[in-house]
């Protein structure tokens, strides 16, 4: 009976831990690829780009990329104005030099966001050109993120907004 608790048990906390590990951001794609990528469609479709820089190892990441698509007010402001990119960031050695030489272009490209922490979201215009830089902590609430402010933060770098 012992063994059939604990192997119960066993199962039931992988089963927990395997539900926990959600990834949004692909680590396997060129990052820089992806923004070129992300600002030709947006070009096309009349929109600007939002980068979230971060990465599945990072829980505030996760937390807000389940947020958005979450809460229909806001995906629905994100869908109707942005590109929407989960860009990913790993400047470890581990993940060898390409890797790390891909974390600083990154950086370079988004002029150095990573300063602010993550997710970071970079907002970026028609162009490709970098017009606004988010610190996430600024979007939180608790152990969450303020609607309000998430809402006040995406319609205020719309290209209507921007554009006026």
């Amino acid at each position: 009976m012992r063994r059939a608790v604990v192997t119960l048990f066993a199962v039931l906390m992988a089963w927990t831990a395997n539900a926990q590990v959600k990834k949004v951001y692909d680590e396997t794609v060129n990052p820089l690829e992806q923004i070129s990528e992300a600002v030709e469609r947006a070009r096309a479709e009349g929109k600007f780009v939002v980068c979230q820089v971060g990465g599945n190892w990072c829980p505030w990441c996760l937390r807000f990329a389940d947020f958005v698509a979450n809460d229909t007010v806001v995906s629905r402001v994100v869908d109707e104005n942005f590109v929407y990119a989960h860009v990913n960031y790993n400047p470890r050695k581990a993940e060898g030099e390409e890797k790390m030489q891909q974390a600083a272009a990154l950086m370079e490209r988004l002029n150095q966001c990573g300063r602010f922490g993550f997710p970071v979201f970079v907002v970026l215009d028609d162009s490709g050109k970098v017009i606004h830089i988010q610190d996430s902590s600024f979007l939180e609430s608790g152990q969450g993120y303020d609607r309000d402010k998430v809402l006040r933060f995406f319609n205020n770098w719309t290209p209507k907004a921007v554009k006026r």
